[in-house]
């Protein structure tokens, strides 16, 4: 199997991402529990125009971050897994058995009681983390299986923003998202008037997610709207949306989402810190990355070939679809990301955040083991 330029320029930033990714929560973590503690908890506070440090990395720098996921996912649905329906419902099966097993164990633990929003948390997969997890196996893992675990974390960012869209506006202000609606279909226009020149469009997102951000709609919707505006042609080197796409691979990788692992792990952990696992909504949790992820991946991967609505690649078995499952339930980024949304109470998030981690660790150990030991016997 051919596997892009593109693609693979994506894999290896991605890949380079999640060993970042770890590395920049170690030291978070460190720092929040260090004596410099008051001093680095104070950088991710610090007012910038009337609102803290982190405020703009999540609600702004994100926004960047699902603009590349955008482009990444236009680019699928044009020219790559998902273009050929036989092909993508495969992982589009797989995802969504990944969002719903998790989401039911979740809510199994916290429906009707006040925690009951965080079902979202352990729907999600870092795709950074999972990728560079499995780039450790190297040359064994074949290329099918990385692009099912690309797909599969794509589509899953793509159900994390629509779910962050549906369920986590708390508020509505109508005039402002007509607005930014009303920009968007401008976009649309410029783009079938076959407008090349990125300029327009990035001026135009810039007042997009203004006025997103002030309809209570979370602004980093923008990034994929906008993505879907910016014109992809034939999806070759010279496209605007390839250009953008390439352009935004390592600022994303290598700036972005370190910032937003150093601000939001940023946690200090308490002597007591064991006690996380008395709360339905952390059980919840550990039990929709480590449990729900590997089973809703798996069964409904399974069910969709039985029943004959798409079909396995022939370099794959289920052993390794089995052990890529367990990276989905590397949760993390996006995961991080709906708890900010989820819960207003900081003991809520901090206990969250802290099962996330501990969670998506276990995950990424178990899925590298049990890929080392199959793949191993099948791809030597």
């Amino acid at each position: 199997m051919r596997i892009s330029k593109l693609f693979g320029d994506f894999f290896e930033s991605e890949k380079a991402g999640g060993f970042i990714l770890i590395a920049c929560t170690l030291l978070s973590l460190f720092l929040a529990n260090s004596f410099l503690s008051e001093n680095y908890l104070h950088l991710w506070h610090y007012q910038i125009g009337g609102h803290p440090t982190e405020y703009w990395i999540n609600d702004g720098l994100m926004t960047i971050f699902f603009l590349l996921i955008g482009l990444e996912l236009e680019r699928e649905v044009y020219i790559g897994e998902l273009s050929n329906l036989k092909n993508a419902l495969l992982p589009i099966s797989a995802a969504i058995g990944g969002m719903l097993i998790p989401a039911g164990l979740y809510l199994s633990l916290n429906y009707g009681t006040d925690t009951q929003s965080g079902a979202g948390i352990p729907m999600a997969t870092d795709i950074a983390f999972a990728l560079g997890i499995l780039s450790l196996l190297g040359n064994r893992v074949p290329i099918s299986l990385k692009i099912f675990l690309t797909a599969l974390a794509v589509i899953d960012d793509l159900g994390a923003i629509l779910i962050i869209a549906i369920f986590y506006t708390k508020t509505l202000v109508l005039t402002n998202l007509f607005i930014s609606l009303g920009i968007f279909a401008l976009l649309l226009a410029f783009n079938r008037l076959k407008v090349r020149n990125l300029i327009p469009y990035l001026i135009g997102g810039a007042f997009m997610w203004y006025f997103m951000l002030n309809s209570g709609v979370h602004a980093t919707i923008t990034g994929v709207l906008l993505a879907f505006a910016i014109p992809f042609g034939n999806g070759d080197e010279k496209s605007t949306s390839y250009l953008l796409q390439h352009f935004l691979h390592k600022p994303v990788a290598f700036i972005i989402l370190p910032l937003f692992a150093l601000a939001n792990t940023a946690i200090i952990i308490d002597s007591d810190w064991t006690a996380i696992v008395e709360h339905p909504y952390t059980i919840g949790i550990a039990l929709g990355l480590l449990l729900g992820k590997p089973i809703g991946i798996w069964l409904f991967s399974l069910l969709s070939v039985k029943l004959k609505i798409s079909e396995l690649p022939e370099d794959l078995n289920w052993k390794s679809i089995f052990g890529v499952s367990f990276l989905g339930g590397i949760g993390f980024t996006m995961s991080i990301f709906i708890t900010l949304l989820a819960f207003s109470d900081e003991e809520h998030i901090t206990n969250s955040k802290i099962m996330i981690l501990i969670s998506s660790l276990v995950a990424g150990v178990l899925g590298l083991l049990y890929l080392k030991t199959t793949l191993k016997k099948t791809n030597p």
